[in-house]
C-alpha cells in the first residue's frame, strides 16, 4: 500500500471492490475525501480481474492521501476482503471504523450522521443503516428484493434472538474498542452473511461477559436515501445458500463453545 501523508483520521470507512470498473463513482469519492478529511476511505481491491485496480489507484493519487488502496492478490469474497481492510484499519488507531458498499447506493454523507449517533450515545458500538420505506424517506428496491429481504430477515431475528430490522445493508459504522476489534479476528464462516456474524459475535460476548448486550449497543438508523444499483454480484442460488448458512451461524454462536 501506498500513498501520500495525510491527517490523522478520525474514523476509517472500509469499501470493498470486486470488478466495480463500471460502477464505481469515482467523482463522489473524491468530492467526499475532500470535504471530509478527518475520514479515510480504504479500498480494498478483492483480486478484480478489470481495471478496478487502475482506478482505484487513480482515486488515491488524487486524494492527497484521504483515500487508500489495499490489493488482495486472490479473490477472497467480500467477508475476507472487508474483515482484512478492517484489520489494516485498525493500525491508524481512528475513533471509528466501518465498511460501506462501492456502488454507494448508501450516500457517503451517512457516515457523518453514523458517526453523529455514536458521539451522542456512548452505550452504542455498531450503527447500522437500515433500509425502512417510510413516508419521506427515498428507499427504493425491487419488490422481489424487498419481500425476499424480509423473509430473511425475520429468520435473522429468530437465529440472532435479537429483534433486528436489516442485517444486510451495506453501512455499518463501529466505534473502535476491544468487543468490535474482536468481532474482526478470526475469519467469518460465511462468504455473504458476515453481517449476520458479527451480529452473533457480539451477542456471544455478550452472553460471556454479562455486561456487552447487542440490544443496547447496536443502533439500527433508518436511512432517508438508499438505491437498488443494478449489478449485484450475489445470484439467485447464492441467495438459497444464504438460508442455510444462517442456521449454521444461529447454531454456532447460540449454542456452540
Amino acid at each position: 500500500m501506498t500513498g501520500t501523508s495525510a491527517p490523522q483520521p478520525r474514523h476509517v470507512v472500509v469499501v470493498p471492490c470486486f470488478n466495480e470498473e463500471e460502477r464505481l463513482p469515482r467523482g463522489a469519492f473524491l468530492a467526499y475525501a475532500a470535504e471530509y478529511p478527518d475520514v479515510r476511505l480504504l479500498f480494498v481491491d478483492d483480486g478484480s480481474t478489470d481495471g478496478t485496480r487502475r482506478i482505484l489507484d487513480e482515486l488515491r493519487s488524487s486524494s492527497g492521501g484521504a483515500i487508500e488502496v489495499l490489493a488482495l492478490e486472490v479473490n477472497q469474497g467480500k467477508a475476507e476482503a472487508v474483515r482484512r481492510g478492517v484489520a489494516h484499519a485498525l493500525t491508524w488507531q481512528p475513533e471509528t471504523f466501518g465498511y460501506w458498499d462501492a456502488d454507494l447506493s448508501t450516500p457517503l454523507d451517512q457516515i457523518e450522521v453514523f458517526a453523529r449517533v455514536l458521539d451522542e450515545r456512548p452505550h452504542v458500538h455498531l450503527v447500522m443503516g437500515s433500509r425502512v420505506k417510510l413516508l419521506g424517506s427515498e428507499v427504493h428496491r425491487s419488490a422481489l428484493r424487498h419481500y425476499v429481504g424480509r423473509v430473511f430477515a425475520t429468520f435473522a431475528s429468530i437465529a440472532l434472538d435479537l429483534p433486528v430490522y436489516d442485517t444486510q445493508c451495506g453501512a455499518k459504522l463501529f466505534r473502535n474498542n476491544t468487543g468490535t476489534r474482536w468481532a474482526f479476528r478470526a475469519r467469518f464462516n460465511s462468504r455473504w452473511l458476515f453481517d449476520v456474524e458479527i451480529l452473533a459475535r457480539l451477542g456471544r460476548l455478550g452472553r460471556l461477559q454479562k455486561a456487552y448486550w447487542t440490544r443496547v449497543c447496536v443502533y439500527e438508523q433508518a436511512l432517508p436515501v438508499w438505491r437498488d444499483v443494478a449489478g449485484s454480484k450475489i445470484k439467485f442460488l447464492d441467495g438459497i445458500k444464504a438460508f442455510g448458512e444462517l442456521l449454521c451461524i444461529g447454531v454456532k454462536y447460540r449454542c456452540g463453545k
